[in-house]
């Protein structure tokens, strides 16, 4: 069926978090700190996407995690998929077509349009009347 769990937002925050640190290995401690997410969590769904061949990791006192693709090369829809199976493969009729509809979304949008979208969010004024 349709089905995202809290694995997902979690590592699309982190990864947007890592998008935004530059090239360099950044440790799982500091992303999880930043975006306020168990790191225990994070090092679970962060060693499925190293293995996937998404993140690579780098062992010492300069360690951490750092993409082993671009972030405009990883979509959404494969980490959701990565984390939480297939999305909507199974769905029917109506529900088919609203999968249909989410999946060109994720699938179109990566972790690049991610990051760039937060900075774009965070530098957007509120005025409240």
């Amino acid at each position: 069926m349709i089905s995202i769990t809290t694995k997902s937002p979690y590592a699309l925050q982190a990864l947007s978090e890592l998008g935004r640190s530059g090239d360099g290995p950044v440790p799982i401690g500091e992303l999880a700190r930043r975006r306020e997410i168990p790191v225990q969590f994070l090092e679970q769904l962060f060693a499925t996407l190293r293995r996937a061949g998404v993140l690579r990791s780098q062992r010492g006192v300069k360690g951490g995690y750092a993409f082993a693709r671009a972030p405009g090369e990883v979509t959404v829809l494969e980490v959701v998929e990565l984390l939480d199976g297939p999305f909507g493969r199974d769905a029917r009729g109506v529900f088919a077509e609203a999968a249909g509809a989410a999946r060109a979304v994720l699938a179109s949008t990566t972790i690049a349009d991610i990051v760039e979208r937060e900075a774009r969010d965070a530098g957007v004024a509120m005025y409240h009347i």
